[in-house]
């Protein structure tokens, strides 16, 4: 799908690359079509591999270019072509730079301008609303006192926008619900430690929030990094609840207060999981798992689980172990 966001670099070639990283010149120049990672890649990408936990999806790849490590170079199918590099997320930083330039900028949008409600079916609006070029707002939506919509940014119908929220980098379905004070497609929080300086990782993905979800006041939805951030249809999110980049929320899920999600987990469908909860990074959340209130989750979790506590653990073995009764 085309990134509707963020303006492309197109007529990469793979030396422009090469050049970037200080390496080697490849014998054929190969045009580069974009950077993406190993499930969406196409055999005109370029992708990355750091870690056996995605070893399944680097056999299944179609990219032809694989940016890894030393340890991972001689596992990877015979088909790739590896380039290798000392840190494959600072190298990756640095190529997504050329493919999109500006994508390390998180500026307000400098064109938005006052709504003219006369150009939508059916709005409603409260005062000191922005909007940028080219959103999309369906019919019979409304949108609160002083927020911001900036470009590009898709509204399903029925839907209903608090006041003083910012959207950017997001599209949203239908009958969906966003409480005042939601921030929602600012770039995800990306460093790596350089030798000199911290290194920003460039955020090009979007939100997708699908239909009849609720967004709780004062949530925070990173954009992806490479892929989306995704909500998925019939999610209830309770008020001051932090999403990072690349997670995934599954179906009808319900999230209460203050839960933090770390970037690239995945949460399955119709998940329950209580107030101040936090999920560590590039987990997976089974199907129908309930997660207890202040519980820590450091581990995935598979489908039709209970757990609670940190490290969070079988409920029944944590309330046993704290004398709590059911």
């Amino acid at each position: 799908m085309k990134n509707i966001f963020f303006k492309k670099n197109a007529n990469v070639r793979i030396n422009d690359i090469l050049d970037t990283l200080k390496l080697k010149k490849n014998t054929i120049n190969y045009i580069i079509d974009d950077i993406k990672d190993l499930d969406k890649a196409t055999s005109k990408d370029i992708t990355f591999f750091h870690s056996k936990k995605y070893l399944n999806s680097v056999k299944k790849t179609k990219a032809k270019f694989v940016l890894t490590n030393k340890k991972f170079k001689n596992i990877l199918p015979k088909r790739i072509l590896p380039i290798e590099v000392n840190d494959v997320f600072i190298s990756v930083a640095k190529i997504t730079s050329i493919f999109y330039p500006d994508s390390l900028d998180d500026n307000f949008d400098e064109n938005v301008e006052k709504i003219d409600k006369s150009k939508f079916i059916k709005l409603k609006t409260g005062q000191n609303i922005l909007i940028g070029k080219n959103v999309k707002i369906g019919k019979n939506c409304s949108i609160g006192h002083n927020t911001i919509i900036e470009q590009n940014v898709i509204i399903g119908n029925n839907c209903k926008i608090g006041s003083n929220v910012l959207i950017k980098n997001t599209m949203v379905g239908n009958n969906t619900n966003i409480l005042d004070g939601a921030i929602i497609g600012k770039k995800g929080f990306g460093f790596f430690p350089g030798k000199k300086k911290n290194i920003r990782y460039p955020h090009i993905g979007s939100v997708i929030i699908g239909n009849e979800v609720e967004i709780g006041s004062n949530n925070t939805i990173d954009r992806g990094s490479l892929s989306n951030t995704i909500i998925g249809d019939g999610t209830f999110i309770d008020n001051q609840v932090h999403i990072a980049h690349n997670v995934k929320i599954g179906k009808n899920c319900i999230i209460t207060a203050q839960v933090g999600f770390a970037g690239s987990s995945s949460i399955g469908n119709k998940v329950l999981i209580g107030g101040q909860a936090g999920i560590s990074g590039h987990l997976k959340i089974g199907d129908n798992v309930q997660i207890g209130g202040g519980s820590g989750v450091i581990k995935n979790i598979p489908s039709n689980t209970k757990v609670m506590g940190y490290p969070a653990r079988d409920i029944r073995n944590f309330l046993r172990d704290n004398k709590i009764n059911d």
